[in-house]
């Protein structure tokens, strides 16, 4: 399919043929007033015509030679834009840099622009909530299923577990577990535990239970003797009532070490945790046992498969959410940023903060920014060759520029008129 021709390349063509024309006009007519004699009348229209047909040459090198070679004639200094493209392009990137990107002049300007309050104008208005809204959907759902491809999926995958592996399990447990352990924080956790364990030795089931095997066990290891105490009261009873006593005395033990700080239990507990927090921390042997295991886990085939089962149903979730009308992810980023827009309404610390924060961030931005995009036009018009500048720039100003030829022909002519009339005025 061609490219649509640019109309400016029409408009300077006729623009050509126009101030041509003219020029060919003066020449003609000083031929016909030299062919006239040039006396009289033809005097003044040969001045015209002459002054004329120089003005017009004269700004038609000027014009040419910004271009290109006048006639293709290697006259010095002609072809200006061509031969002078790097510097043009270094000017160009300099001027941009200290008129456009200059820190003080953009901040300056977006300073008065009070980005915050106009920030919160904004976001006041629910037209432009639906809009944030639609924007996110969209962004969330082409990633998401960006990052459904198995490809993704894979890479992902085996990131994780390079990471894992690459994970001081040990060195992380310690660390953690040193910081649980100041302050006795340790010891609620056990306080937890033992209450638990009171709760169930306490249960009818436990009881029940622990007589039961009792009995069994009595049965298997002394069947003689339980037959001649079945013959004088059951053994069944008797094994009830132990394990009343002997739950009853489990909970008091562990109600004792729940009230008494220093029960042995809680002591052999802060000795136990003790040594192995230094164990994960100073043990070599045991850190890598430790990680070793760690290892195993993570490259367990049933493991990666749960890690991408659990993915996918959580990528799944949030991807039906977002689908929704009534989203609650989006209806939670709509409160929370007609939240901010109210706020920022009513709240004016706020936006000189907001405001200050994004002055400081401009300025650092645009400092690391305007040599970059300063060198980026300068190469970039470096990179130009020398048929695309010189049409670039004769499309933008070539119209104006023969508007300057067509100029000069009339005036030169005027101006000749002029000084043939002032000549002829002290020669009588």
């Amino acid at each position: 399919m061609p490219l649509p021709v640019d109309p400016r390349l029409h408009e300077l063509a006729r623009m050509k043929r126009v101030s041509l024309a003219c020029l060919v006009l003066a020449v003609a007519g000083l031929f016909t007033s030299v062919t006239m004699g040039g006396q009289g009348g033809w005097g003044w229209f040969k001045a015209f015509c002459e002054a004329a047909v120089v003005g017009g040459l004269a700004d038609w090198f000027a014009v040419v030679a910004l271009f290109r070679r006048p006639l293709g004639l290697p006259i010095p200094h002609t072809a200006l834009i061509p031969q002078g493209k790097n510097r043009i392009a270094d000017s160009l990137a300099a001027f941009v840099r200290d008129s456009f990107l200059s820190p003080e002049v953009l901040l300056a300007k977006l300073k008065v622009f009070n980005p915050a309050e106009r920030l919160g104008e904004w976001l006041r208005q629910p037209e432009h909530l639906e809009t944030v809204a639609g924007s996110v959907r969209s962004m969330a759902l082409e990633a998401l299923s960006f990052l459904n491809e198995q490809a993704v999926r894979r890479a992902i995958g085996e990131f994780l577990v390079a990471r894992a592996l690459k994970w001081d399990a040990a060195a992380t447990a310690g660390s953690v577990l040193g910081v649980l352990t100041r302050g006795g924080r340790h010891q609620q956790v056990l306080d937890a535990a033992l209450e638990r364990v009171s709760d169930y030795l306490a249960t009818e089931e436990v009881r029940e239970l622990v007589a039961s095997r009792l009995v069994g066990f009595a049965r298997r290891e002394w069947p003689k003797i339980t037959s001649v105490v079945d013959t004088f009261a059951s053994v069944d009873k008797m094994a009830v009532k132990m394990s009343d006593k002997l739950s009853l005395e489990l909970v008091n033990e562990v109600q004792k070490a729940l009230s008494q700080p220093d029960h042995a239990v809680r002591q052999r507990f802060d000795t136990w945790m003790g040594e192995f927090v230094e164990r994960l921390q100073q043990d070599p042997d045991f850190a890598q046992e430790v990680n070793a295991m760690k290892d195993r886990v993570v490259q367990r085939e049933d493991v990666r498969t749960y890690l991408e089962d659990v993915w996918t149903e959580v990528r799944n979730t949030i991807e039906a959410d977002i689908r929704r009308e009534d989203s609650a992810l989006l209806q939670h980023l709509r409160s929370a940023l007609g939240a901010m827009g109210q706020r920022l309404g009513r709240d004016p610390s706020l936006v000189q903060a907001i405001n200050e924060h994004v002055l400081s961030a401009s300025g650092a931005l645009v400092e690391r920014l305007r040599d970059g995009v300063a060198g980026h036009i300068s190469a970039t018009v470096r990179g130009w060759d020398d048929h695309s500048l010189v049409q670039q720039i004769e499309l933008g100003v070539g119209r104006d520029l023969q508007f300057i030829r067509l100029n000069g022909t009339l005036v030169g002519g005027l101006i000749g008129l002029v000084l043939y009339g002032a000549t002829w005025w002290v020669a009588h």
